[in-house]
């Protein structure tokens, strides 16, 4: 039995005395002492062309998609969201359990519950609203793999979703909220409709978010292997004892600081993708690279232009820190690892140096609280505006697995223990 099911099941045994699923599962919400924080959660933008689902593929059908939380308990709630949906959004019924292993469709068969709304086993969704589900007991380990089914009767009006799951997402015809096992399933590696799982936790627990692009959505890492930084600094958490602090990845492949992209702009989507979580207490902003690289693709990159972006950079970070602050959240500051080996933004002299004074400028200005030098983490000190080859993937990504740890290994932990920003 894989490690991580013989761990379920003795916590389990705990408490439920190895009985079988339980229908609802339905729990108590926070008791003296404990408060609501977010374990796992994604970015949500509208899917288009090839990460669509194609309409037929949601009639009468169930999706079980796999997500890794970041911290253990024995209550969590999931968030669903129909944020870009254009008209209510009904789910029939919706389950979640652990799951056997990564890239597996089946689940373990006695931690399966189902989810209820307000008691209900199905919700109404409004457009553009996240909904979440009645508390859950469930038992589970921090990064342990749970298993979200949802069947749905017919295809949202417009999809939310996150096209970069970098995770085994599984179909099949009918409601199989209630089955453990999917022996004919269909597979796809994105995620529909679920936003965020939040765990009952202690005092203590609180959340890193981590907001940017594609390098923090971990492109390049293969499905099922949970190598992005993101996922190494929760496993560097773990190791050092620190268990009470969770890790949400918000990256967004191709976002940008100031226009929108694949999806929405940083500046528009920090308050949901970040502040709205419960209990988070530190954002890591790496974000720049996109938005220096399409201006110079676009050849928009003549001296006044450079510099205005270079300014509108800064005074969008000071926008995000004035906000994050208003509530009490700390923002690490992480500087642009080098991207001179990119054959699809191809910058120059003048892109290089933009981007050094980017970073000389989080390092130095005092806006943010912390800085994490992903940029020293990853350069070639031979060559300073190419990353280092060894973490190379294609001149603008890191490597997976090698690229991504050194980023995991360059976030000073102990910035992420308190934050002393009072709320204002």
């Amino acid at each position: 039995m894989p490690r991580q099911s013989i761990l379920a099941a003795s916590l389990l045994s705990l408490s439920l005395g190895g009985c079988a699923a339980i229908p609802g599962g339905t729990a108590s919400g926070p008791s003296a002492g404990e408060h609501w924080v977010a374990s796992w959660g994604s970015a949500q933008l509208v899917p288009e062309g090839q990460n669509e689902l194609p309409a037929a593929q949601w009639q009468d059908a169930s999706l079980r998609q796999i997500v890794r939380v970041s911290l253990g308990g024995r209550t969590l709630r999931v968030k669903l969201s129909n944020v870009f949906g254009t008209a209510p959004l009904t789910i029939d019924a919706g389950s979640v359990a652990l799951a056997l292993a990564p890239g597996r469709a089946d689940v373990d068969a006695a931690s399966l519950r189902m989810l209820r709304f307000g008691g209900a086993a199905a919700v109404t969704i409004p457009a553009g609203a996240e909904y979440l589900s009645d508390p859950v007991d469930l038992p589970h380990a921090a990064g342990a793999d749970l298993a979200i089914s949802l069947h749905f009767a017919q295809a949202p009006a417009r999809q939310t979703g996150h096209p970069g799951a970098r995770a085994t997402s599984f179909r099949v015809a009918g409601n199989g909220v209630a089955a453990a096992s999917w022996p004919q399933a269909d597979t796809f590696t994105r995620w529909y409709q679920i936003a965020g799982v939040e765990v009952l936790g202690g005092a203590d627990a609180h959340t890193v978010v981590a907001i940017g692009d594609s390098i923090t959505d971990g492109y390049g890492v293969q499905p099922d292997t949970y190598a992005r930084w993101t996922d190494g600094l929760a496993t560097r958490l773990r190791g050092a004892g620190m268990t009470d602090i969770g890790v949400v990845n918000a990256g967004i492949g191709g976002g940008r600081m100031l226009r929108d992209g694949l999806g929405p702009n940083l500046v528009a989507r920090f308050e949901r993708d970040v502040l709205a979580r419960p209990g988070v207490s530190h954002a890591i902003v790496m974000i720049g690279v996109n938005d220096f690289g399409v201006q110079h693709r676009n050849k928009e990159d003549c001296p006044a232009e450079r510099a205005r972006l270079l300014d509108d950079l800064k005074q969008a970070y000071r926008q995000i820190v004035a906000r994050a602050h208003a509530q009490g959240v700390c923002v690490l500051g992480g500087t642009i690892g080098p991207y001179g080996g990119s054959g699809y933004y191809a910058p120059g002299p003048d892109n290089e140096a933009d981007r050094l004074s980017y970073n000389q400028w989080i390092r130095t200005a005092g806006v943010v609280d912390g800085v994490v030098d992903f940029d020293a983490a990853l350069r070639d000190p031979a060559r300073p505006d190419h990353l280092l080859k060894a973490l190379d993937n294609d001149g603008l990504h890191p490597s997976s697995p090698a690229g991504y740890r050194a980023m995991a290994e360059a976030v000073p932990l102990e910035q992420l223990r308190t934050c002393r920003i009072a709320a204002h």
